[in-house]
């Protein structure tokens, strides 16, 4: 069933009572997804991490558990998700235990060159307006040795391609996201089968 496109638009970047609604429903549908990207991701207690596209903030609120001597941050475009995630995970941002930040563009990370030794987003890059100066720029903060995991979903289906518009979505083939992250400098390209049309990449920075 295509997806109408006000919906998708609001799915790229929420805002309002429908965003907030939208951010609800995508919580419980891409909960499984998230929990095998933090198994691959596997932060280290004293790691600096990164989640790009926080949404709700739930993810980000687990990473920091787990990383108990580090350090959490998160970037995202919708203000209205950085309010859900910040009321979400109040006691660990007042404890300074998480920074998260709006960031317009995701070609733009607000952070310094070899912050991260962690960098994880799901679900974001069919949003990315310029994903190859987004994957450099990922690069960029990611420390030399350092773990990036992506999760997406595949546009080798018609079927999938078919059902969101265009105009808002664009779905990329595996083959198309390893070569975006060869030419951004990630080596070690690992490709993980979830189900469905589901995908996770496993990269690491030269």
């Amino acid at each position: 069933m295509r997806r109408p496109e006000f919906i998708a638009r609001q799915a790229g970047c929420p805002s309002g009572v429908l965003g907030h609604f939208l951010a609800r429903v995508m919580a419980l549908e891409t909960a499984r997804d998230n929990e095998r990207a933090v198994e691959l991701l596997a932060p280290r207690p004293a790691d600096h991490v990164l989640e790009i596209g926080f949404g709700h903030g739930r993810t980000i609120g687990r990473m920091a558990g787990l990383v108990r001597d580090g350090a959490i941050a998160g970037v995202e475009v919708s203000e209205r998700m950085l309010g859900m995630a910040a009321r979400f995970n109040r006691r660990l941002i007042e404890q300074g235990r998480l920074e998260l930040k709006l960031a317009h563009r995701t070609a733009a990370i607000p952070y310094g060159a070899g912050r991260f030794d962690r960098v994880l987003s799901v679900h974001t890059l069919y949003f990315w307006p310029e994903p190859g100066n987004t994957f450099r720029e990922v690069r960029r903060v990611t420390k030399r040795g350092g773990r990036l995991v992506i999760g997406f979903r595949r546009g080798e289906r018609d079927s999938i391609v078919r059902d969101f518009p265009a105009s808002v979505y664009r779905f990329y083939k595996c083959d198309e996201v390893e070569r975006l992250l060869e030419e951004a400098g990630f080596r070690e390209i690992r490709l993980v089968t979830l189900g469905g049309d589901a995908r996770m990449v496993f990269a690491i920075a030269e």
